[in-house]
């Protein structure tokens, strides 16, 4: 193999790469729930918009949701699916919500590589709303840690 070969194996696995990301997933499915860009502009604060339909992250420590320790479930903000229990929260010390389970058929994830590595990005089950990430550090029984943006969820106390 010359270099000209091998450049150009290079910057072909590269595009595919690039493009391999835009590819419809999980995140692009049909959902139950569907709004247009404006309805869920006027619908949802500023915020809950950029986390929930543009996949922005709020600040650590900036959600009430946080230091929420009541019993009851937390939806999400955009459509109401119920998506935690309270007797799943847990401290992970990060400054986002977090919960070690979600409540059955309530997310969906896909793959995320929007800082150059991957991770499992959280959505909605019902609207495809970001909601935050799942990672493997968690406590016992699952060992994940589902970190969730709080702007993206409400809490009903039970």
């Amino acid at each position: 193999m010359n270099r000209r070969h091998f450049l150009g194996g290079l910057a072909s696995g590269a595009g595919a790469l690039a493009l391999w990301q835009f590819l419809p997933g999980e995140a692009e499915a049909a959902y139950p729930y569907t709004l247009t860009d404006a309805q869920w502009r006027k619908k949802l604060s500023p915020w809950a918009y950029k986390v929930l339909r543009q996949q922005a992250t709020e600040y650590p420590d900036s959600s009430p949701l946080n230091r929420e320790h009541r019993k009851g479930v937390f939806s999400c903000a955009g459509c109401a699916q119920k998506l935690f229990g309270s007797t799943t929260k847990f401290d992970s010390g990060t400054g986002w919500p977090s919960f070690w389970a979600p409540l059955p058929r309530a997310v969906a994830t896909s793959r995320d590589l929007d800082l150059g590595y991957a991770r499992t990005e959280v959505h909605c089950a019902r609207c495809g709303g970001h909601l935050g990430h799942v990672f493997d550090d968690g406590p016992k029984p699952t060992g994940k840690r589902y970190c969730m943006n709080g702007v993206a969820m409400a809490f009903t106390p039970a």
